[in-house]
């Protein structure tokens, strides 16, 4: 984006360009394709005789002077990833490549945006046409006709969907969950520029939030020439000279391309990456005005283009580029020229100052995708205010009077310089049939200024990095390290923001916290175990269980940084310290957080239970909001003495300012009580009752092996005394009362009527009570008695955080400070336990940033398949959508060969007829099958004879290798078409009526499938005489 470029104010009417994506002869995306145009390089390729031989081209035309050995190709076309999109095997052999290439490309532009189409909440529409299916032609027709009658009904459907044009975007829409208008365009070569103006429209009107447009041509077999015919389309030596006097037309080649659009309001409000803004588009057709069906007109594209300048409101001294449909050919680019110069002198005498060039003349013409092409070409060209040049031109064409247009050829790479209004462009594209297009485009505004490492409060960001198999995972952490390593002016805040919301979360996961750009690169290049983590998480919702620590984990500034960053948890302990203030007499977040100078005396009057209970609350209770806001939500929850009122609290037991209250009080009646000393013991529950006699109690069991007794000072350390004459190791905990014993009883009465007041109510989300250490129960939870005894009775939080563990994938988390309530879950768990344990706040001996602990926390959270609110995440730091590398698919050859006709030699566009002797006289169903795709089960085989009959059926169907009899049916790329088409096989396999419904809906698993059938097969042979059992057999 321009920094030249601020506009003070949005186009109601403007459409922004976010998103982008491509392929084009000689290159593999936009930024190849934009090197090559700005090195001049032309990308079109010419084959040896050789190679024309190979495909089937007679020599007979290789010797004519007049056949052209030039084609503008595209690699790796026959390549795709299936799996990544939900097809088979079997069904990618049968798809147009055109369909496949152009998935990825609506996949990766939607990347390139920033945006995941599965969490978008508008409507995404898509607009789009392809040319015609020369695979289902020359492929799929030289290997099954005439023999059509021999395909079942289901191959034939796939066929139809997956090479017919009118399905392109719908297919797109349905597997990509675009709900938006998905309509297919067809209006030859300007198809792809149209489908932008319908998609502009579409923004405008309302339909869409989102759109996406394009085009894609790919035609076969790519190595393949053409005959020249003077006067026809094409050029006479596989060189497109567009607006040159030697000019003798145009050379196809094979390409695609997408753009994703919004409304320029809507792309400023949600901070998305601007490459450029159509200001407007027109589209018109000639009519009966030009000489012939296939010819241009003058009037109908002069017509178009003023309409595209009405439109955007813009005067044509202030248009300075025109991408032109450039085909090079003696009639079409004088009528092109000609058309420009009346449109632009209805309101400027001026000449020479607008640049024309064609990407014709570097990659030939795309067909469907031309339009397109040339639209990116011209939005790079803005982006990076140079203007490539136009290949071949040497002598204008003598029909063209360039000397008294506004128009001159841009011959070599170029500065586009600015002449007092922003950069603006216009492109053309015509299509054969008269439908006219044109677009006017200007430069990105600017929308802020400055990068770095570090922005908006947290100086640490969290990178989150996934894939669906654990090859793309490693390929995806490679690609962003170096794409950092090439953008070093990228902020990092922006590029976790579009990790996080721009990518949909796959299962092989990947997170790193890093400070600034120059540590993510070394930590993505150098993979540091002890800061990367990767976890392979299958979707599934594993409940989450806060844990609210007890009295004793204080400490002056627990998450100060969070207090100084976080509007949210700010926002929460300022409300709190609000309502606290009359009951303390005091700012609570003076205590928490003081100055320097004032360190020492907070602690102090932070270990004082009157405060160190409310300050407990006030922390735990911010804590809990933030990671609920984050999208982090508890199915249940525990909390050690005080912990339990925050759990309380946010299960509606207590409003906050009953529930302040109350803690406020609980811990000024605790405090006037007579100091106590409380003794952590390294015994089961059974041993340490041994000990207590009459003036200790039990105050609490932590573990099976761990408890803590409470009582008078002198008794308690009378008791440590004795149990270091037993080599038992005790401790004195840090506190000034005998918390949970027959000390608290004084205090009971005046407590139970506080609470009272509080008015408690049936909790809504389950916590578990310290006094059963089981779910608490209504009528427990509103009893004021109850809490008047929860402060003097034995916290059980051995047997609470045991049957929270009967939760075989929880994930527990410690909100609140240190990591105590960790350690002792910890300790609960069994050998290969599933459970996640993990803490919110560092412990005050770390050395580590608050911000990143917690972010690691956020992270192993993440990986774990918790559906964080990443929106909500960032709503308050306002990072920007920035390009990031995109899905790095993982494909695989999946190509029906075309048979070559008998006679040995195949022309161009050949259409097989009736009467051609093929080689192969029936049809041959494909013997390729294919690995079997990344699932979530364990491969295995068929343990007898009908599972392995099944099995058959099904790798025949799917074209999938070893299928293990446990693996989903729809996991491996199923759908209701391909089983009605399993069903049918299996049911011509053996000699039972199966029940399709049930086949179709619940046995989704070839084991299953077997055990119904076989069932059958049982019934079946109960009703027969032994000489129809004996005959079946040896069938």
């Amino acid at each position: 984006m321009n920094p030249e470029n601020k506009f003070p104010s949005i186009d109601d009417d403007a459409i922004a360009i976010i998103g982008m994506a491509g392929r084009f002869p000689g290159a593999k995306n936009v930024d190849s394709f934009w090197q090559n145009l700005r090195d001049g390089v032309e990308s079109i390729t010419f084959f040896t005789d050789e190679e024309l031989l190979s495909v089937g081209i007679k020599p007979k035309s290789l010797n004519d002077p007049n056949y052209v050995k030039a084609f503008g190709l595209l690699e790796d076309i026959e390549l795709f990833d299936p799996n990544f999109f939900g097809f088979t095997p079997k069904e990618a052999e049968l798809i147009d490549p055109q369909h496949r290439l152009f998935i990825e490309c609506v996949w990766e532009a939607l990347e390139n945006a920033g945006y995941n189409s599965e969490t978008y909440p508008g409507q995404i529409g898509l607009f789009a046409g392809a040319a015609l299916s020369s695979y289902l032609l020359n492929n799929l027709f030289s290997n099954f006709y005439p023999h059509w009658d021999a395909l079942n009904s289901v191959e034939s459907f796939q066929m139809f969907v997956g090479n017919d044009k009118d399905h392109l975007p719908t297919q797109i829409s349905y597997k990509l969950n675009l709900k938006g208008p998905s309509v297919n365009v067809q209006t030859a070569c300007s198809t792809s520029l149209v489908a932008v103006h319908f998609a502009c429209q579409s923004l405008l009107n309302g339909e869409s939030d989102m759109a996406l447009a394009g085009g894609v041509s790919v035609h076969l077999p790519q190595t393949s020439g053409y005959y020249y015919e003077q006067g026809g389309i094409l050029s006479i030596d596989g060189h497109c000279r567009a607006f040159d006097a030697h000019a003798s037309g145009t050379i196809f080649g094979n390409g695609l391309g997408v753009v994703v659009l919004k409304r320029l309001e809507d792309a400023v409000r949600d901070r998305d990456y601007i490459h450029a803004i159509i200001k407007a588009s027109a589209i018109n057709n000639d009519g009966s005005l030009k000489v012939g069906y296939t010819a241009p007109s003058v009037e109908g594209q002069t017509a178009v283009i003023l309409e595209a300048l009405a439109l955007a409101d813009v005067e044509p001294e202030t248009i300075s580029y025109i991408e032109t449909h450039g085909t090079g050919t003696v009639l079409g680019d004088p009528i092109e020229i000609k058309a420009l110069t009346q449109a632009f002198r209805d309101s400027t005498d001026k000449k020479g100052f607008c640049a024309v060039a064609s990407t014709k003349t570097n990659i030939g013409h795309l067909n469907t995708a031309a339009g397109v092409a040339g639209l990116i070409k011209t939005v790079q060209a803005l982006k990076h205010q140079q203007i490539p040049p136009n290949l071949h031109f040497q002598t204008p064409n003598p029909q063209i009077d360039f000397a008294n247009s506004p128009f001159y050829i841009n011959t070599t790479l170029s500065e586009w310089q600015s002449n007092g209004t922003p950069r603006r462009a216009g492109v053309s594209s015509f299509g054969i049939g008269g439908t006219n297009a044109h677009v006017i485009l200007e430069e990105a505004p600017v929308l802020r200024q400055g990068a770095g490492g570090r922005v908006q409060g947290r100086d640490y960001q969290l990178l989150c990095l996934s894939a669906k198999s654990e090859q793309a995972l490693e390929k995806i952490t490679i690609n962003l390290a170096t794409h950092l390593q090439q953008h070093p002016e990228l902020n990092l805040a922006d590029v976790a923001y579009t990790l996080s919301v721009g990518r949909r979360a796959f299962d092989y996961r990947r997170m790193v916290v890093c400070r600034d750009i120059e540590d993510a690169i070394e930590v993505l290049t150098n993979l540091d175990p002890e800061r990367v983590f990767s976890y392979y998480q299958k979707p599934s919702k594993r409940p989450v269980i806060f844990m609210f620590s007890g009295q004793g984990t204080q400490y002056v500034n627990m998450a100060r940084e969070l207090y100084e960053v976080e509007p949210i948890f700010q926002e929460q302990v300022d409300i709190c310290a609000d309502i606290l203030q009359p009951q303390l007499g005091l700012d609570i977040r003076q205590i928490l957080y003081p100055s320097e100078q004032q360190i020492q005396t907070a602690s102090a009057q932070l270990q004082q239970t009157s405060l160190a209970q409310p300050a407990l609350f006030t922390i735990e209770y911010a804590l809990a909001k933030l990671w609920m806001s984050w999208g982090v939500l508890p199915t249940a929850m525990i909390g050690h003495s005080i912990g339990e009122y925050v759990a309380a609290t946010l299960a509606g037991v207590f409003s906050l300012e009953d529930a302040l209250t109350l803690v406020a009080a609980r811990g000024k009646m605790m405090q006037q009580q007579p100091p106590g000393s409380m003794l952590a013991v390294p015994l089961s529950e059974a041993d340490v009752k041994q000990f207590l006699g009459e003036e200790l109690s039990l105050a609490a069991i932590n573990s099976p092996s761990a408890c803590v007794v409470s009582g008078k000072t002198e008794v308690v350390e009378t008791l440590q005394n004795y149990l270091a004459t037993k080599n038992i190791n005790s401790r004195l905990l840090h506190t000034s009362h005998a918390f949970h014993s027959q000390m608290m009883e004084p205090i009971l009465a005046a407590f139970t009527e506080q609470v009272k007041k509080a008015n408690p109510k049936p909790p809504k989300i389950p916590f578990i009570s310290n006094l059963t250490g089981t779910l608490i129960q209504a009528n427990e939870a509103t009893n004021p008695h109850y809490w008047s005894q929860h402060l003097r009775s034995c916290v059980r939080f051995s047997q609470g955080i045991s049957e929270l563990l009967k939760q075989a994938e929880g994930i527990f988390i410690e909100v609140g400070s240190g990591r105590t309530l960790s350690t002792l879950t910890r300790q609960h768990l069994t050998n290969n336990a599933k459970q996640l344990v993990v803490t919110s706040l560092r412990h005050p001996q770390e050395q580590q940033a608050d911000i990143a602990f917690i972010l690691n926390t956020l992270g192993q959270l993440w990986l774990a398949g918790i559906d964080i609110n990443w929106s909500e995440f960032y709503s308050h730091k306002q990072p920007y959508r920035v390009p990031l590398p995109t899905y790095p698919f993982e494909r695989q050859r999946y190509w029906i060969e075309a048979k070559i006709p008998s006679f040995g030699s195949q022309e161009e566009n050949q259409v097989f007829s009736n009467s051609a002797n093929f080689t192969e006289t029936k049809v041959q169903e494909s013997n390729i099958s294919y690995s079997r795709p990344h699932i979530d089960n364990t491969y295995i085989a068929p343990t007898n004879e009908l599972e392995s009959q099944i099995a058959k059926v099904w790798q025949e169907v799917l074209g999938i290798q070893q299928i293990g009899i446990y693996d989903n049916f729809f996991e491996l790329g199923g759908d209701s078409l391909i089983a009605t088409q399993l069903a049918s096989r299996l049911q011509a396999n053996f000699p039972v009526e199966l029940p399709l419904r049930e086949l179709l809906l619940k046995a989704l698993t070839i084991a299953k499938q077997a055990e119904i059938i076989e069932e059958l097969l049982l019934e079946k042979l109960t009703e027969l005489s032994e000489e129809e059992v004996q005959l079946i057999l040896k069938t």
